[in-house]
C-alpha cells in the first residue's frame, strides 16, 4: 500500500527524536513530514497544513501535548493525533484520550508501530 499521499506531523521538543522519526517515515515513502518543536508550533502548523496524522509528545515547552491536542481537535474534530510519551502514567493516558487523542504509545516508538499507524490511516482515509 502506498503511503505517498499521507501527510504527517511530528511534534516533539527533542530534535533527535523528530529527526529519527522523520528519517524512518521518509523510508516508507511518505511525501510530506512536518516538524514542530513545541505545542504552540504544533497547533499553528496543524492549522496551516492539516496533516493526516500527528505524533505528539506530551511533555513540551510553550504548550503541552495535551493542551495542543485540545486546540487541534477543537479546530478539526476529525484530527488523528497519536500521543507519545516516555512517562506513560495512567493520568497522561486518560488526559490524552479525554483531550481528543486517538491513541497513546510509549516511547521509544517502534518502527513497526509507526508503519502500522500510517498504513491504517491511509486505508481509513482511502489515500
Amino acid at each position: 500500500m502506498g503511503l505517498e499521499n499521507v501527510k504527517v506531523m511530528i511534534a516533539d521538543d527533542s530534535m533527535f527524536a523528530r529527526k529519527k522519526l522523520t528519517n524512518f517515515i521518509a523510508t516508507l515513502g511518505v511525501a510530506e513530514v512536518l516538524e514542530a518543536s513545541d505545542g504552540e508550533e504544533a497547533v499553528e502548523k496543524y492549522k496551516a497544513n492539516k496533516p493526516h496524522v500527528v505524533f505528539m509528545d506530551i511533555v513540551m515547552p510553550k504548550k503541552t501535548g495535551i493542551e495542543a491536542v485540545k486546540e487541534i481537535v477543537d479546530f478539526d474534530p476529525e484530527a488523528r493525533v497519536i500521543m507519545a510519551s516516555s512517562v506513560g502514567t495512567q493520568n497522561h493516558l486518560r488526559d490524552a484520550i479525554m483531550a481528543g487523542a486517538n491513541d497513546f504509545i510509549q516511547k521509544p516508538i517502534s518502527n513497526d508501530q509507526i508503519k502500522k499507524i500510517l498504513e491504517n490511516t491511509a486505508k481509513e482515509l482511502k489515500l
